[in-house]
């Protein structure tokens, strides 16, 4: 049932009446022996579990006596039990109707059978109506208040609705069976998710849970197919890719046997999270992420930021009642590689109620979760916050109605360009079970807008594809945005945020590294044209020269401006790495101005980038050396603008091995 619904036994009901009106033991509202008869038949038969019988019986006592305050109660209960709340609804009203102060929680209960029924005007007004009443239980007055807002939420969201149409995604990934917990690429061309396939009728027919891929041609995704190198006899579920595909973390769940459907799949407690590399096409034997993230509890839902850092993921204690309460966490990898201990996210985010179903979008600045403890319609809805400038999480927004509605929403899915959202949901007109849609998601809870960056990296002489480890920094803030690798065919896709200027930093042993800068300061997000780059890796040679395009200097000046910090941290990092090389920093000028001044300003250049490395960078100064060259070697004619910015450099050269 989506809201907790405190169901009471007939003789705790009985006992509740009797003590706060007064009653003897025994005593009801109805003096009609015949209707009190079948009123304690219906009871006993309530508490062996006999429940048709006891609906049958308390029927009767109500066509002897229909004002039998009781009986409305008990038979309302019952109903409610049986997910029939309109007729609860109905029974509740008629008890408060023959006696309004004789069982103040009527009208708490009646409030949460209407909340169920999405009537939340009439909840507003019996919850207000309950707690107005002197002496009323504390837990029930604190849960009251918190249905109470849900009430007024409700009332306000159906009055302004978000646009909303959805659309289901087609046979090429729905069946029959149950679909959910979506996860796409970058590039909108591969979608991944959970089937759940069950093996004959009923809630327990034996089921499994299996991850398939599907593929998209044209507009229309492919016939998807199972993962098979990843699944196992056990459950795989909620996969989360990199931003790239090349990186899935998923769920997988402990069987009886004391495994995860895998003999050699161990783990920490009933569901862990696990890795997968995609290695020449191929997902790779599924690793545990490790006891940061995983415990003896239960560790499910993950969603891997798109810089690489980052694991969001949903972590809830084992009880024997079931799942308690489940919290959202994260994990982020620190410089040794290793995911660092997992933190709780704050009350911004997570409640004193069940929280699921985490994604965070690939901006790296809008969460979205699921959420009974915030404000909503009932039960799960989906929320939305977005992270502030000091790294906090905001409040969180509920993304409204009919997004959000009297059933639980979860299985919550963006894609890159923010505009299309993807949930599963069990509808008319779908496939059977839960099928996965999509629908345009309402500009006022988008996320920030992005565009994503294709590369490739290559042996700049055989032009050999190469896998190389790169860094994008944003060169305002000096913050590294992003660290990952190139596959075996030398390519690389990341996500950026539009408006901002980035460094690119890229190296392999054996190859000077490479430096480069771009904008995307003027350029509009479009998922149709991503920015590209083509990356030349020079073997590691005497004579080699690379320019360093991130070290920056004012005009007729020689101070390092602070954006140059991360390409000199890249430096002293390479020649650390490579502790046998001697080099050369040459300064260039273009044409312009008196060549003597030309010639002492590019060797005071050369030099501060000299001394950087020297001091900061602690490479003994043996190793280095400088020279300004004024005008004398120009890469370029100096015959325009465009030319003469390109002649104006720094150089790294390779003096020898």
């Amino acid at each position: 049932m989506k809201l907790l619904f405190i169901l009471l036994s007939l003789l705790f009901i009985i006992q509740n009446f009797c003590a706060q009106n007064n009653l003897p033991p025994g005593g009801y509202t109805s003096t009609n022996k015949k209707a009190i008869k079948y009123y304690e038949e219906g009871k006993h038969n309530y508490e062996i579990r006999k429940d048709i019988d006891a609906e049958k019986y308390l029927n009767k006592c109500l066509q002897e006596d229909p004002k039998f305050i009781e009986a409305h109660s008990a038979l309302a209960y019952l109903l409610m039990e049986k997910h029939r709340t309109k007729e609860a609804i109905d029974h509740f009203q008629k008890a408060i109707d023959i006696n309004p102060k004789f069982f103040p929680r009527n009208f708490y209960d009646l409030g949460l059978a209407q909340l169920l029924s999405a009537d939340y005007e009439g909840a507003q007004k019996n919850l207000e109506t309950y707690l107005k009443f002197d002496r009323i239980n504390p837990n029930t007055k604190e849960q009251a208040e918190q249905y109470l807002k849900n009430a007024k939420f409700g009332v306000n969201a159906m009055k302004n609705p978000q646009p909303f149409k959805l659309i289901n995604l087609g046979t090429g990934i729905n069946t029959n069976n149950y679909e959910y917990f979506p996860a796409i690429t970058a590039d909108g061309k591969t979608f991944m998710f959970t089937r759940n396939i069950r093996e004959g009728e009923g809630v327990n027919a034996p089921q499994n849970e299996d991850f398939f891929m599907s593929n998209k041609v044209g507009d229309i995704w492919q016939k998807a197919f199972p993962i098979s190198s990843v699944n196992t006899l056990g459950n795989e579920g909620a996969p989360t890719l990199s931003a790239d595909g090349q990186v899935m973390f998923f769920a997988s769940c402990m069987e009886m046997t004391g495994d995860y459907g895998s003999s050699d799949r161990k783990g920490y407690g009933s569901c862990d999270i696990f890795y997968s590399q995609k290695i020449n096409g191929v997902w790779s034997k599924a690793v545990n992420a490790g006891q940061q993230i995983n415990t003896a509890n239960w560790e499910t839902q993950p969603s891997f930021s798109s810089d690489g850092k980052t694991l969001y993921f949903i972590r809830g204690s084992v009880t024997r009642q079931g799942i308690k309460n489940p919290d959202i966490y994260s994990s982020t990898i620190g410089n040794d590689g290793k995911f660092g201990e997992a933190v709780l996210l704050s009350n911004n985010i997570n409640t004193p109620f069940k929280e699921e179903s985490v994604f965070i979008h690939p901006d790296n600045q809008t969460l979205y979760f699921s959420s009974e403890g915030h404000p909503g319609m009932g039960g799960l809805d989906i929320f939305m916050s977005k992270r502030q400038a000091d790294g906090s999480w905001g409040k969180a927004v509920n993304l409204g109605y009919p997004i959000n509605t009297v059933t639980d929403e979860n299985s919550f899915l963006v894609d890159a360009n923010g505009k299309i959202a993807y949930m599963a949901s069990e509808r008319e007109g779908g496939y059977g079970g839960l099928d996965i849609y999509q629908f345009e998601l309402p500009e006022n809870i988008r996320p920030e807008k992005i565009t994503y960056v294709k590369g490739l990296t290559f042996n700049a002489k055989t032009k050999a594809p190469l896998e190389a480890s790169f860094e994008l920094i944003d060169l305002e803030t000096q913050q590294s945005v992003t660290k990952a690798f190139s596959n075996s065919a030398g390519e690389f896709l990341v996500t950026l945020t539009s408006n901002h200027n980035y460094l690119v930093n890229v190296s392999k042993n054996g190859y000077l590294f490479y430096s480069d800068n771009f904008s995307l300061k003027d350029k509009v997000a479009d998922y149709t044209k991503p920015f590209q780059l083509q990356i030349p890796l020079q073997p590691i040679d005497t004579g080699f020269t690379i320019e360093l395009k991130n070290v920056f200097f004012d005009v007729n000046k020689w101070d390092l401006k602070p954006e140059s910090k991360a390409e000199l941290e890249k430096i002293s990092s390479f020649l650390k790495t490579n502790s046998t090389l001697k080099i050369e920093f040459g300064g260039h000028t273009d044409n312009t101005g008196d060549k003597v001044a030309n010639k002492t300003l590019s060797e005071n250049r050369a030099k501060a980038v000299y001394d950087y490395i020297i001091t900061k960078g602690a490479i003994v100064a043996t190793r280095l050396s400088y020279k300004g060259y004024g005008d004398t070697k120009p890469k370029v004619p100096n015959d325009t603008p465009e030319n003469k910015a390109k002649n104006r450099r720094t150089e790294l050269k390779v003096i020898s091995k």
